[in-house]
């Protein structure tokens, strides 16, 4: 079992606080993606769990290893990174093979989990090819077969997806979500990109300033975030956040909560009817058509802007004055320091 545990993590550059106060348990077999702005320090928490950087306070279990004074080499985790870091006078083979070959393993088991790993990525026909010649994607890839030879206890991940191209992501995503499907091995993910936090992470750590804001899984996180920020920043495009006094407007509620400072929406809750009496109204002031989907900007009466995700053929044009509804249930309410509330008025 190699669960991850973090206890009162800190790690302060100078009087810099980077890190403040985390506390994490990541458990044997997950899949779990660090997310948040750039700056939150997601990327250095995963150096202080690889030990790139040393922590400042508190304590990091790799299984049932406290590891503070362990070296990276020790700690049984295999690290990919962001820029590939491969040699470039070595082959593929060669680059896949060297942590294996300074750790002195035999080179008959050194060949024997180089062409397992070749196999499980599709690089059989490129093993004797040099970085130079390799696409952004295969390069990617044998960073990644660097860490698997090593049959590390945990795989992290920084921000591995964000040098490719936005088709090449995609697939790239796809391949480490079977990647870890294929290996059941503890992974630890970093990215800026909530989309890939979303589709690939069996749970989501958003991060801000250096601490925890929320800890849960991708539906969790979409369906009952714990503030505001957390709202608008899973969710794609973000969450609208408008003063309480819309929320029965948008969804004939007879009251709202009595600490409510907010309410938010997501655009894809939204629902253009009529302008009539009884419902947000708002004016058109641009229209993104996508192809599946037209994503309307609409300036509220009353001052503030929201995003609306509209989905029929005939859409409405820049200039047109709509209706906007929502049910009841998706409505989230927000008190005035940012923290969601519950209340009955929820539904309808």
């Amino acid at each position: 079992m190699t669960n991850v545990f973090l206890k009162g993590i800190e790690k302060r550059f100078g009087s810099v606080e980077v890190i403040r106060g985390v506390d994490l348990q990541i458990d044997d077999g997950e899949f779990v993606v660090f997310v948040g702005p750039s700056g939150c320090g997601k990327s250095t928490l995963l150096r202080l769990i690889s030990g790139l950087e040393h922590i400042s306070a508190g304590d990091i279990y790799i299984g049932d290893r406290l590891v503070n004074e362990v070296q990276p080499a020790q700690r049984g985790v295999a690290m990919v990174f962001q820029s590939y870091a491969l040699y470039p006078h070595l082959t593929v083979r060669d680059n896949m093979g060297f942590g294996l070959k300074v750790r002195k393993v035999p080179p008959a088991e050194r060949q024997r989990r180089i062409g397992e790993a070749a196999a499980t990525l599709k690089l059989d026909a490129l093993l004797d090819r040099y970085p130079r010649e390799l696409s952004g994607g295969q390069r990617q890839r044998v960073a990644i077969g660097r860490a698997i030879v090593g049959h590390p206890d945990v795989f992290l991940f920084d921000e591995p997806l964000s040098n490719l191209d936005a088709e090449l992501r995609v697939h790239m995503r796809s391949e480490i979500a079977a990647l870890h499907k294929r290996l059941a091995t503890t992974m630890i993910y970093v990215t800026h990109d909530q989309i890939e936090a979303m589709t690939l992470a069996d749970k989501i750590v958003v991060l801000r300033d250096g601490r925890v804001e929320q800890v849960g899984s991708p539906r969790t996180l979409y369906e009952n975030p714990a503030n505001i920020f957390v709202a608008q920043f899973i969710g794609s495009p973000k969450m609208n956040v408008l003063p309480a006094d819309a929320a029965p407007l948008l969804a004939a509620l007879p009251a709202t909560p009595p600490s409510a400072e907010s309410v938010g929406v997501r655009p894809e809750h939204l629902t253009v009817v009529s302008p009539g009496e009884g419902v947000l109204r708002g004016e058109v002031t641009l229209c993104e058509y996508t192809g599946a989907v037209t994503l309307l900007h609409v300036a509220l009466d009353g001052g503030h802007d929201c995003l609306v995700i509209y989905d029929e053929r005939e859409m409405p044009g820049v200039g047109s004055v709509i209706g906007l509804r929502a049910e009841g249930q998706n409505l989230h309410f927000f008190n005035q320091h940012g923290q969601a509330i519950l209340a009955s008025a929820h539904s309808t």
